[in-house]
């Protein structure tokens, strides 16, 4: 694992300046950085080098968000305030870019074309269970402190997540740091591209220590899985188990209805309507479930709704927010966008299926519900 991800390393390090840009690299990448930088570049003294044109609205808005503020019960910071407290010592930016397999884009690669200064990359795929053939399942207490101690993150850092898209797989990695006890966490509002349409500083390629980190990482976690001895424990865990639902939980659920089970993914394949993007996995849903597409709980600009519009898009598809919720997907990865969306709401002790529909749809035995096996 991590000889693969040194494989997928591009470039030397270097800051993007968006005024010149395009002197670092060959002709045959011009038209995939036109798209990623087009906004026109204006000098400033205020911020380092040249910057996007948005500028002076960034300078003008700096007394207005105030030095480490943020709370717990509120999941999600602004760009803005994050481009205050970036330089804080003990806060640390993750890059948390996972993409569809369909989507055909490199994560890592991504990340080291453009990515917000001095944040470090959590592999999505990497940190993960090893004993299973489920995608990214979450790996063990063990597995998980090592890895993250060999990021260089520490009980005490502040942590604040992103990714490419938005708000997407971040909201996976906030969901892992809370199981495994660490409350400090937040997830960019908009992540990288609202960063970048507010004129924000990003940089290109990643340091060598940063590499050097993602690859330790993956290194650490195949140590644990195989029974080796790993570097230093700087982050300790303390498991929170009700956050994190297994098969069997979800399947005594249909019974006894504890928790309203929440589905993320689209409504035809809630349905059944729709094939999954998977081979070998059956189509339709958990009995009993209900179905929130996770793009619903989005604006325009892929940023979480307001608290009153989020009310209304759960309570239109029946879920009460006075009742338990367990949120699925397909993977495990949007369904931690919804726990997100109610944590808005104050429900903070929402569980995730890790398994998913992955797991649950290659089951023969397990039932699954579809739109016409209910209508007959």
């Amino acid at each position: 694992m991590a000889s693969s991800l040194l494989t997928k390393i591009l470039l030397a390090p270097r800051s993007i300046h968006t005024s010149s840009l395009f002197t670092h690299y060959p002709p045959i990448l011009s038209s995939f950085f036109n798209q990623l930088f087009s906004t026109r570049a204006v000098p400033t003294t205020k911020l380092t080098g040249w910057a996007p044109c948005m500028a002076s609205s960034i300078v003008s808005r700096r007394a207005t968000y105030s030095t480490r503020s943020a709370h717990t019960n509120e999941p999600v910071v602004s760009v803005d305030w994050l481009y205050e407290n970036l330089k804080e010592p003990d806060i640390k930016v993750v890059d948390a870019s996972w993409y569809m397999p369909d989507e055909q884009r490199n994560p890592i690669q991504e990340y080291q074309v453009a990515h917000i200064p001095g944040a470090l990359f959590f592999d999505i795929d990497g940190i993960a269970d090893r004993t299973t053939n489920l995608p990214h399942m979450l790996p063990s207490e063990e597995a998980f402190a090592a890895a993250v101690s060999a990021l260089g993150i520490q009980n005490k850092d502040d942590l604040v997540v992103y990714d490419g898209k938005g708000l997407f797989s971040a909201a996976r990695v906030w969901w892992m740091f809370r199981v495994f006890g660490h409350d400090r966490v937040w997830v960019l509002d908009g992540g990288l591209p609202r960063w970048r349409a507010s004129g924000y500083d990003v940089e290109s390629s990643a340091s060598s220590d940063a590499i050097l980190k993602a690859s330790a990482a993956s290194e650490a976690i195949e140590k644990v899985y195989q029974g080796q001895a790993v570097g230093p424990i700087t982050f300790e865990t303390k498991f929170q188990p009700h956050l994190v639902w297994t098969l069997e939980q979800v399947t005594k659920n249909i019974e006894e209805k504890s928790h309203q089970q929440v589905d993320a993914r689209s409504k035809p394949r809630f349905d059944g309507i729709a094939q999954e993007p998977r081979k070998g996995i059956r189509s339709g849903h958990v009995p009993g479930s209900k179905c929130v597409p996770f793009p619903q709980i989005l604006d325009s600009s892929q940023a979480l709704l307001p608290a009153d519009e989020l009310k209304k898009r759960f309570e239109q598809e029946g879920v009460s927010l006075e009742k338990p919720v367990v949120t699925s997907c397909g993977t495990g990865v949007t369904a931690c966008i919804l726990a997100l969306g109610l944590h808005r709401l104050g429900k903070t002790d929402v569980a995730v299926y890790d398994g998913s529909w992955t797991e649950w749809g290659s089951h023969p035995d397990t039932p699954v519900d579809t739109a016409a096996a209910q209508t007959q």
